[in-house]
Protein backbone atom coordinates (compact mmCIF):
# COMPACT_ATOMS: atom_id res chain seq x y z
CA UNK A 1 0.00 0.00 0.00
CA UNK A 2 1.37 3.64 -1.21
CA UNK A 3 0.62 6.87 0.51
CA UNK A 4 1.08 9.95 -1.50
CA UNK A 5 0.49 13.76 -1.00
CA UNK A 6 0.51 16.11 -3.43
CA UNK A 7 -0.48 19.81 -4.43
CA UNK A 8 -0.32 22.34 -7.13
CA UNK A 9 -1.02 26.05 -7.51
CA UNK A 10 -2.25 26.54 -10.76
CA UNK A 11 -5.10 28.32 -12.17
CA UNK A 12 -7.92 26.28 -12.35
CA UNK A 13 -10.55 27.89 -14.23
CA UNK A 14 -13.33 25.32 -13.54
CA UNK A 15 -13.10 23.76 -9.67
CA UNK A 16 -16.51 21.89 -9.45
CA UNK A 17 -16.23 20.35 -12.98
CA UNK A 18 -12.59 19.20 -11.95
CA UNK A 19 -13.76 17.84 -9.08
CA UNK A 20 -16.27 15.56 -10.30
CA UNK A 21 -14.34 14.51 -12.91
CA UNK A 22 -11.14 13.86 -10.35
CA UNK A 23 -13.65 12.03 -7.70
CA UNK A 24 -15.26 9.65 -10.62
CA UNK A 25 -10.94 8.88 -11.76
CA UNK A 26 -10.24 8.07 -7.89
CA UNK A 27 -13.19 5.63 -7.57
CA UNK A 28 -12.37 3.72 -10.82
CA UNK A 29 -8.92 3.37 -9.34
CA UNK A 30 -10.09 2.24 -5.99
CA UNK A 31 -8.12 5.33 -4.22
CA UNK A 32 -9.00 6.41 -1.15
CA UNK A 33 -8.02 9.67 0.72
CA UNK A 34 -8.91 13.50 0.81
CA UNK A 35 -8.43 15.92 -2.23
CA UNK A 36 -9.07 19.91 -1.96
CA UNK A 37 -9.79 21.93 -4.74
CA UNK A 38 -10.09 25.22 -5.37
CA UNK A 39 -9.47 27.78 -8.07
CA UNK A 40 -5.59 28.62 -6.88
CA UNK A 41 -5.19 24.58 -7.72
CA UNK A 42 -5.74 20.96 -5.46
CA UNK A 43 -3.84 19.57 -2.60
CA UNK A 44 -4.32 16.02 -1.37
CA UNK A 45 -3.39 12.88 -0.11
CA UNK A 46 -4.26 9.47 -1.66
CA UNK A 47 -4.11 5.93 -0.91
CA UNK A 48 -3.42 2.25 -3.05
CA UNK A 49 -1.54 0.58 -5.00
CA UNK A 50 1.00 2.86 -6.89
CA UNK A 51 0.21 1.80 -10.65
CA UNK A 52 -3.58 3.32 -9.23
CA UNK A 53 -1.77 6.69 -7.97
CA UNK A 54 0.45 6.82 -10.78
CA UNK A 55 -2.42 6.58 -13.22
CA UNK A 56 -4.63 8.78 -11.46
CA UNK A 57 -1.41 11.52 -11.18
CA UNK A 58 -1.10 10.79 -15.48
CA UNK A 59 -4.51 11.90 -15.69
CA UNK A 60 -4.51 14.79 -13.74
CA UNK A 61 -1.60 15.94 -16.10
CA UNK A 62 -3.59 15.57 -18.68
CA UNK A 63 -6.31 16.78 -17.79
CA UNK A 64 -4.77 20.15 -16.67
CA UNK A 65 -2.57 20.14 -19.38
CA UNK A 66 0.97 20.17 -17.27
CA UNK A 67 3.52 19.06 -18.77
CA UNK A 68 5.91 17.89 -16.22
CA UNK A 69 6.14 15.23 -13.32
CA UNK A 70 3.72 16.37 -10.32
CA UNK A 71 5.99 16.63 -7.09
CA UNK A 72 4.88 13.82 -4.39
CA UNK A 73 5.73 12.67 -1.64
CA UNK A 74 5.16 8.67 -0.75
CA UNK A 75 5.30 6.73 2.00
CA UNK A 76 4.06 3.22 2.64
CA UNK A 77 1.72 1.78 4.99
CA UNK A 78 0.57 -1.55 6.28
CA UNK A 79 -3.07 -0.67 5.13
CA UNK A 80 -5.05 2.04 3.98
CA UNK A 81 -5.05 4.92 6.03
CA UNK A 82 -8.49 6.74 5.26
CA UNK A 83 -11.90 5.27 5.46
CA UNK A 84 -13.62 6.96 1.92
CA UNK A 85 -12.70 8.78 -0.71
CA UNK A 86 -13.36 12.98 -0.96
CA UNK A 87 -13.00 15.78 -3.08
CA UNK A 88 -14.11 18.90 -1.92
CA UNK A 89 -14.29 22.30 -3.44
CA UNK A 90 -12.62 24.55 -1.03
CA UNK A 91 -12.04 28.56 -1.35
CA UNK A 92 -7.96 27.75 -0.60
CA UNK A 93 -6.22 24.56 -1.05
CA UNK A 94 -4.41 25.58 2.00
CA UNK A 95 -6.57 27.85 4.49
CA UNK A 96 -4.57 30.77 5.18
CA UNK A 97 -7.01 32.89 4.98
CA UNK A 98 -6.17 34.92 1.09
CA UNK A 99 -7.43 33.01 -1.32
CA UNK A 100 -5.92 36.51 -3.31
CA UNK A 101 -2.46 35.39 -2.55
CA UNK A 102 -0.84 33.40 -5.43
CA UNK A 103 2.00 31.66 -4.86
CA UNK A 104 2.29 30.17 -8.96
CA UNK A 105 2.81 33.98 -9.71
CA UNK A 106 5.53 34.74 -6.78
CA UNK A 107 7.12 32.81 -4.39
CA UNK A 108 10.35 31.85 -2.15
CA UNK A 109 12.91 29.89 -3.91
CA UNK A 110 12.44 25.97 -3.17
CA UNK A 111 15.53 24.46 -2.00
CA UNK A 112 16.26 20.68 -1.72
CA UNK A 113 17.00 18.82 0.82
CA UNK A 114 21.20 19.45 0.91
CA UNK A 115 20.80 23.23 0.20
CA UNK A 116 18.37 23.09 3.23
CA UNK A 117 20.95 21.13 5.59
CA UNK A 118 23.13 24.39 4.84
CA UNK A 119 20.63 26.90 5.35
CA UNK A 120 19.52 25.81 8.75
CA UNK A 121 23.43 25.58 9.66
CA UNK A 122 23.97 28.82 8.63
CA UNK A 123 23.23 31.31 12.21
CA UNK A 124 22.54 34.34 9.94
CA UNK A 125 19.24 32.46 8.21
CA UNK A 126 16.17 32.64 10.20
CA UNK A 127 14.35 29.05 10.13
CA UNK A 128 10.43 29.26 10.37
CA UNK A 129 8.39 26.17 11.30
CA UNK A 130 4.85 26.77 9.52
CA UNK A 131 2.89 24.42 11.41
CA UNK A 132 0.90 24.05 14.21
CA UNK A 133 2.29 24.27 17.08
CA UNK A 134 0.66 20.46 18.37
CA UNK A 135 2.65 19.67 15.20
CA UNK A 136 5.64 21.11 16.32
CA UNK A 137 5.35 19.15 19.66
CA UNK A 138 5.86 16.19 17.91
CA UNK A 139 8.96 17.00 16.23
CA UNK A 140 11.00 19.91 14.34
CA UNK A 141 14.46 21.04 12.89
CA UNK A 142 16.92 22.26 15.55
CA UNK A 143 16.85 25.91 15.95
CA UNK A 144 13.46 26.90 14.21
CA UNK A 145 10.84 29.44 15.63
CA UNK A 146 7.99 28.15 16.26
CA UNK A 147 4.90 30.65 15.50
CA UNK A 148 2.83 29.58 18.31
CA UNK A 149 -0.34 28.91 15.49
CA UNK A 150 -3.12 26.84 16.53
CA UNK A 151 -4.56 26.73 13.01
CA UNK A 152 -2.31 28.10 9.60
CA UNK A 153 -5.08 30.96 9.57
CA UNK A 154 -3.29 32.80 12.27
CA UNK A 155 0.36 32.78 11.33
CA UNK A 156 -0.39 36.19 9.23
CA UNK A 157 -0.07 37.75 12.38
CA UNK A 158 3.42 36.06 13.16
CA UNK A 159 4.52 37.15 9.74
CA UNK A 160 3.55 40.69 9.79
CA UNK A 161 4.98 40.96 13.10
CA UNK A 162 8.33 39.50 12.38
CA UNK A 163 7.91 41.86 9.50
CA UNK A 164 7.99 44.92 11.79
CA UNK A 165 11.65 44.14 13.24
CA UNK A 166 13.32 43.39 9.88
CA UNK A 167 12.71 42.40 6.52
CA UNK A 168 16.43 41.73 5.28
CA UNK A 169 17.18 38.63 7.41
CA UNK A 170 17.29 35.33 5.17
CA UNK A 171 14.14 33.42 6.07
CA UNK A 172 14.19 29.52 5.40
CA UNK A 173 10.40 27.51 5.73
CA UNK A 174 8.98 24.34 6.02
CA UNK A 175 6.19 22.42 6.95
CA UNK A 176 5.02 18.64 6.35
CA UNK A 177 4.79 18.33 2.77
CA UNK A 178 5.62 22.33 0.88
CA UNK A 179 2.06 23.64 0.61
CA UNK A 180 1.99 25.89 3.27
CA UNK A 181 5.37 27.02 3.49
CA UNK A 182 5.28 27.83 -0.08
CA UNK A 183 2.31 29.46 0.61
CA UNK A 184 3.84 31.23 3.51
CA UNK A 185 6.84 32.29 1.38
CA UNK A 186 4.50 33.88 -0.70
CA UNK A 187 3.14 36.18 1.97
CA UNK A 188 6.58 36.91 3.06
CA UNK A 189 7.66 38.18 -0.03
CA UNK A 190 4.36 40.60 -0.13
CA UNK A 191 5.45 41.85 3.58
CA UNK A 192 8.83 42.46 1.97
CA UNK A 193 11.13 40.10 2.84
CA UNK A 194 14.40 40.23 0.61
CA UNK A 195 15.61 36.68 0.56
CA UNK A 196 13.03 34.21 1.43
CA UNK A 197 13.46 30.24 0.84
CA UNK A 198 11.69 27.13 1.24
CA UNK A 199 11.79 23.68 1.71
CA UNK A 200 10.60 21.57 -1.53
CA UNK A 201 8.22 18.71 -0.68
CA UNK A 202 8.47 19.35 2.46
CA UNK A 203 9.36 17.18 5.87
CA UNK A 204 8.27 14.06 4.35
CA UNK A 205 9.97 14.56 1.00
CA UNK A 206 13.32 15.42 3.34
CA UNK A 207 13.12 12.29 5.01
CA UNK A 208 13.11 10.62 1.81
CA UNK A 209 15.84 12.43 0.57
CA UNK A 210 18.43 12.47 3.22
CA UNK A 211 20.64 9.57 5.19
CA UNK A 212 20.82 9.15 8.42
CA UNK A 213 24.69 11.04 8.47
CA UNK A 214 22.84 13.66 7.01
CA UNK A 215 19.91 13.92 8.76
CA UNK A 216 19.15 16.67 10.88
CA UNK A 217 15.29 16.16 11.65
CA UNK A 218 14.32 15.53 15.69
CA UNK A 219 11.50 13.70 16.72
CA UNK A 220 8.50 12.21 14.71
CA UNK A 221 6.73 14.33 12.03
CA UNK A 222 2.50 14.74 12.43
CA UNK A 223 0.65 13.59 9.65
CA UNK A 224 -3.21 13.67 8.78
CA UNK A 225 -4.38 10.61 8.74
CA UNK A 226 -4.91 7.50 10.78
CA UNK A 227 -0.69 6.91 10.90
CA UNK A 228 -0.88 10.30 12.97
CA UNK A 229 2.79 10.65 12.87
CA UNK A 230 5.80 8.65 11.21
CA UNK A 231 9.31 8.51 12.60
CA UNK A 232 12.74 9.76 10.44
CA UNK A 233 12.58 6.29 8.69
CA UNK A 234 8.79 7.05 7.40
CA UNK A 235 7.45 4.08 9.34
CA UNK A 236 4.47 4.73 11.43
CA UNK A 237 5.20 6.59 14.59
CA UNK A 238 4.22 6.03 18.38
CA UNK A 239 1.66 8.32 18.82
CA UNK A 240 -2.57 8.08 18.72
CA UNK A 241 -5.35 11.24 17.92
CA UNK A 242 -7.62 12.05 20.09
CA UNK A 243 -10.88 11.70 18.31
CA UNK A 244 -12.53 14.61 20.03
CA UNK A 245 -9.94 17.45 19.09
CA UNK A 246 -7.74 15.39 16.72
CA UNK A 247 -4.07 16.57 18.71
CA UNK A 248 -1.83 13.53 18.84
CA UNK A 249 -1.39 11.93 22.03
CA UNK A 250 1.96 10.66 23.76
CA UNK A 251 1.52 7.13 25.78
CA UNK A 252 1.71 9.73 29.02
CA UNK A 253 -1.59 11.45 27.54
CA UNK A 254 -2.41 8.11 27.33
CA UNK A 255 -2.08 7.02 31.30
CA UNK A 256 -3.29 10.75 32.18
CA UNK A 257 -6.88 10.88 34.36
CA UNK A 258 -8.13 13.21 31.39
CA UNK A 259 -8.07 10.88 29.05
CA UNK A 260 -11.22 9.32 28.08
CA UNK A 261 -11.37 7.83 24.53
CA UNK A 262 -13.42 9.88 22.21
CA UNK A 263 -14.74 11.88 24.80
CA UNK A 264 -11.40 13.90 26.23
CA UNK A 265 -7.40 14.26 26.46
CA UNK A 266 -5.28 16.44 28.39
CA UNK A 267 -5.03 19.25 25.89
CA UNK A 268 -8.32 19.50 25.48
CA UNK A 269 -10.27 18.66 28.39
CA UNK A 270 -10.63 22.28 29.22
CA UNK A 271 -12.02 23.40 26.33
CA UNK A 272 -15.33 21.27 25.57
CA UNK A 273 -18.45 22.38 27.29
CA UNK A 274 -20.66 19.96 29.46
CA UNK A 275 -23.04 19.50 26.08
CA UNK A 276 -20.18 19.03 23.74
CA UNK A 277 -19.13 16.61 26.30
CA UNK A 278 -22.27 14.64 26.54
CA UNK A 279 -22.60 14.25 23.15
CA UNK A 280 -19.13 12.98 22.71
CA UNK A 281 -19.50 10.20 25.22
CA UNK A 282 -22.85 9.06 23.68
CA UNK A 283 -21.20 8.85 20.23
CA UNK A 284 -18.60 6.90 22.22
CA UNK A 285 -21.64 4.82 23.19
CA UNK A 286 -23.09 4.33 20.78
CA UNK A 287 -19.00 3.58 18.28
CA UNK A 288 -18.55 0.62 21.24
CA UNK A 289 -21.92 -0.95 20.35
CA UNK A 290 -21.40 -0.67 17.19
CA UNK A 291 -18.27 -2.86 17.40
CA UNK A 292 -19.95 -5.34 19.84
CA UNK A 293 -22.33 -6.31 16.79
CA UNK A 294 -19.49 -6.36 13.91
CA UNK A 295 -20.93 -2.67 12.28
CA UNK A 296 -19.43 0.67 12.54
CA UNK A 297 -20.97 3.39 13.49
CA UNK A 298 -20.96 6.53 11.27
CA UNK A 299 -22.72 9.44 12.98
CA UNK A 300 -22.43 13.42 12.61
CA UNK A 301 -19.05 15.14 13.90
CA UNK A 302 -19.61 16.71 17.33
Amino acid sequence: MKVVSLYRFLDLQDPEAFRDDLKQQCDSQGLLGTVLVASEGFNGTLSGSESSIRALMNWIRNRLSISEELDARWTDADEAPFRKMRVKVKKEIVTLGRPDLLPHKSTGEHVNAERWNELISDPDVLVIDTRNHYEIELGTFPGAVDPGNDSFREFPDFAKELATQSTNRPVAMFCTGGIRCEKATALMIELGFNEVYHLQGGILNYLTEVDATDNHWSGECFVFDTRVAVDRDLAEGGYVQCHACRRPLSSTDLASADYREGVSCPKCVNESDDDRRARLEERRKQVALAAERGTSHIGPKA
